[in-house]
């Protein structure tokens, strides 16, 4: 179905339809503003690409459009929007690890109960701590990402492949690899061949169209799917259009920045967890003491998510500070700009959403990546400032204006 239409549908049926809502929030955000060090080779060992990837799946329920909509009573609108039931399974599959090893992933596929051949979404979730395992798309729960918005989106007529990538569900015997590019590109891409795998097992039509969304760690998975898919499955998967959101895309400035600031910082502790996954990725072999100063450096030899203070200066040791700053640690600096993915040339449409007022992501990130890809000849990226919007208060429209983007292709 063309969901476009159906809002329009609606629009003569509310005294404020969704489109109005969708079209004052995409057009009104819509903005186009008008090089880095080469990055090393990627960490994960070069393997033949299996021929398939799936090896299990479950169903673990079926939902009915009111049931859906139920779900964003807050939203009537939006549940109105809600076609068709959605079958929901919990897919196993193959994929590989930051050293290369094969490993068993999972993720969740919802699926709507429709005969006409539909579109695909993949779509990559944010950042889940360890001790909120459920969360990941895989149990389906109702503190799940997919539970609400994502299972409604479905039901308007998309196919959704949800991967919980490596660290989680499956795989949660694993560290999870926190904002390293080329595993959650892999094992979102894998999901995503799973999935279409899935349909074709069981009969279910869907077409070519993939789309990848995904916002804050899902919004730079998403970034990394795409170039990921344009470089290795450019036939087999190709992207229709991308709409990644408030993702910390430029790895090595937003080091800097860090490295730099003087004002408190809330992310810290995630910030920690990306510097633990790249020590252990990249084979760095820092001691804690070489990154944080004490008694922050025992506390998180000891536990990775303890408490640390908001001020940069307080938490990291001043050496480490200046390595960065300066680009003198060869092997970090690396490291930091393998995982940056602003700086290429995306040939399918991409539509980079953030809040102009995000505190823990940057929006530099966002602007720094439509600099680039425009400067590097990509005529389809458009920056989308969600203004005054931070990190968390930015989601809701976020959510509303990539679900009216994909809508238009």
């Amino acid at each position: 179905m063309i969901v476009i239409s159906r809002l329009r549908t609606l629009a003569h049926t509310h005294k404020m339809g969704l489109v109005g809502l969708v079209a004052t929030l995409w057009l009104g955000a819509s903005c186009q503003s008008s090089a880095s060090d080469p990055a090393p080779a990627p960490t994960t060992p070069e393997a033949a690409v299996p021929a398939t990837v799936l090896t299990g799946s479950t169903l673990l329920g079926e939902y009915t459009p009111a049931q859906l909509a139920a779900r964003v009573q807050d939203i009537p609108l939006v549940g109105s929007l809600a076609r068709y039931s959605v079958k929901v399974y919990r897919l196993t599959y193959t994929t590989r690890n930051t050293d290369g090893q094969a490993v068993t992933a999972s993720g969740a596929l919802l699926v709507p109960v429709a005969t006409a051949a539909l579109p695909v979404i993949s779509y990559q979730h944010g950042t889940i701590r360890p001790d909120d395992e459920n969360r990941a798309p895989s149990y389906y729960s109702q503190s799940s990402e997919l539970w609400s918005a994502v299972s409604v989106l479905a039901a308007t007529g998309y196919v959704v492949s949800a991967p919980d990538y490596i660290g989680y569900g499956a795989s949660k015997a694993l560290p999870h690899p926190y904002e390293h590019a080329a595993s959650l590109a892999s094992a979102s891409a894998d999901m995503l061949r799973a999935a279409r795998e899935f349909c074709k097992k069981e009969n279910i039509s869907v077409n070519q169209k993939n789309f990848l969304l995904g916002y804050s760690e899902g919004g730079y998975a998403t970034m990394a799917l795409h170039k990921y898919l344009e470089e290795k499955f450019p036939t087999e998967l190709p992207v229709t259009a991308s709409a990644p959101g408030a993702g910390a895309y430029h790895k090595s400035a937003f080091a800097k920045y860090i490295m730099s600031s003087t004002q408190p910082l809330n992310f810290l502790s995630t910030y920690v967890w990306v510097l633990d996954t790249y020590n252990r990725v990249y084979k760095l072999g820092r001691p804690a003491t070489y990154y944080y100063q004490e008694p922050y450096a025992s506390r998180l030899q000891t536990n990775p998510f303890s408490e640390v203070p908001a001020q940069a200066s307080a938490l990291f040791a001043p050496a480490f500070r200046q390595a960065v700053t300066t680009s003198s640690d060869a092997a970090l600096t690396a490291s930091l700009t393998d995982n940056d993915i602003y700086d290429w040339k995306p040939k399918a449409p991409v539509a980079l959403f953030h809040g102009t007022a995000d505190d823990y992501v940057p929006y530099f990130n966002s602007q720094d990546a439509y600099t680039a890809m425009r400067a590097q000849g990509a005529t389809q990226v458009t920056l989308r400032p969600i203004q005054g919007g931070n990190h968390f208060s930015s989601v809701a429209t976020y959510t509303l204006q990539a679900f009216a983007f994909i809508s238009q292709y």
